[in-house]
């Protein structure tokens, strides 16, 4: 039987474990904290799945929460004007072909992490740093860190070439609530775009308390939405310096969330990181080589809610990989091939990130388009599940003026009211 370690629990690396566990490997998980210290512990994101990544949980048997998890059908789009305000230049809600889901991290990665124990893997509680995963890799055929940013995601190059950024280009924050008003169209995960500024969004979502709303701005550094706080700022002081963003920037989402509280006193975070793509690849002090994955190689900021839905793909890439290559060695070779097939979808998110942070005209025009022509914004929302056709219409500012002028003569043809 193969031995493979996999250090990290999060989507990907637990993803990863419990489906080669499934394929009967013998897998050893490091994880820096078990199921109870997780649930007890801060809110880690504001992911959201759509159709593909939820059909791989549910065909892999992962999938416990359908029942309780809200629906989200729809992507919304808010286009304010320059720094905010009450009138926005485009509001419109894209349908989604597949409802999405959006379940706290805690709730998910403390019952995989319990499920992984029950099947049979082999679960270490620590922190492993360099020196310790020397030894630990060289016991087993195959090494994955699974771990995102910090100590051992650093091992593997920073490839220069496709990662154009060298800081944070957003400041997080984020709050889980109860009392907050749904969106106006249901189930939607809602975007309010600020130029200049940053960005808000806000989804329905599964947490400790059971449904409830999550808010999060993505604040362009030193900008009007960036509101400083201390290290120590409780989850109540986050949420008031959110309200008052809301309240500034965006008072039509203020009125949903000005009676919002925190879902727990952990359902707050603060923070910000660089987009990175590394090399898949690294090369311990002994010569063993150990293989990247999800996070640890590849990140994007949360601008395009990608995170969770490429870790998920990343592990069903790598399983089918690890499956495949039967009883030959793990090499070098190995490694580069599969991170080679993941990355054939994952450079379309990287490409998508880097847009929508840096919101080129065409992007305001493609938005703009949105609000009169709902194929497009049902094709918005709907990219979020299948990103890899973004690049025929929406990447390119020749590709998307291409596309728009091709709805506008499309629309003059068929006698309707004009497309501006």
């Amino acid at each position: 039987m193969r031995k493979i370690l996999v250090v990290g629990a999060g989507q990907s690396g637990l993803q990863l474990a419990l489906g080669l566990l499934a394929e009967d490997y013998d897998v050893t998980l490091i994880a820096p904290r078990g199921p109870e210290e997780v649930r007890a512990g801060r809110v880690m994101s504001t992911q959201c799945l759509f159709g593909p990544a939820l059909r791989r949980e549910r065909r892999h048997g992962l999938a416990f929460w359908d029942e309780r998890a809200p629906e989200i059908t729809g992507v919304g789009v808010r286009v304010t004007g320059r720094y905010g305000g009450a009138d926005p230049e485009a509001d419109w809600v894209g349908h989604l072909d597949e409802p999405a889901q959006s379940v706290d991290q805690r709730l998910k990665l403390a019952a995989w992490t319990e499920l992984f124990a029950r099947n049979g893997g082999r679960l270490v509680l620590r922190r492993v740093g360099v020196p310790e995963l020397e030894g630990l890799g060289a016991e087993h055929d195959l090494t994955i860190v699974a771990a995102g940013r910090g100590e051992l995601a650093e091992l593997f190059p920073r490839n220069e070439r496709r990662s154009p950024f060298t800081e944070p280009q957003r400041v997080l924050s984020l709050a889980y609530v109860t009392g907050a008003e749904p969106h106006p169209a249901g189930g939607v995960l809602g975007r309010t775009a600020i130029p200049g500024a940053g960005e808000l969004i806000t989804l329905p979502t599964l947490s400790l308390a059971g449904a409830c709303q999550a808010v999060m701005v993505e604040a362009v550094p030193g900008g009007p939405l960036d509101r400083p706080l201390g290290r120590e700022a409780s989850a109540e002081d986050l949420l008031a310096g959110l309200l008052d963003v809301l309240r500034a920037h965006a008072p039509r989402e203020h009125e949903r969330f000005a009676r919002a509280r925190p879902a727990d006193p952990m359902a707050a975070l603060r923070g910000g990181y660089t987009p990175t793509v590394r090399e898949p690849v690294a090369r311990l002090a002994g010569g063993t080589p150990v293989l990247g994955m999800a996070d640890s190689v590849v990140s994007n900021d949360p601008i395009t809610a990608q995170g969770a839905n490429m870790a998920s793909l990343c592990a069903d890439v790598y399983r089918r990989a690890i499956v495949d290559h039967g009883a030959r060695p793990f090499d070098e070779n190995f490694m580069r091939s599969a991170f080679a097939a993941y990355w054939r979808h994952a450079r379309q998110v990287t490409a998508w990130s880097r847009v929508m942070l840096s919101g080129p005209d065409h992007v305001w025009e493609l938005y703009r388009l949105a609000d009169r022509h709902q194929p497009t914004a049902d094709r918005f929302a709907n990219s979020f599940g299948e990103p890899g056709g973004l690049i025929d219409w929406f990447l390119h500012p020749e590709r998307a003026m291409e596309y728009a002028d091709a709805v506008r003569g499309s629309a003059a043809e068929s006698s309707r009211v004009p497309i501006s």
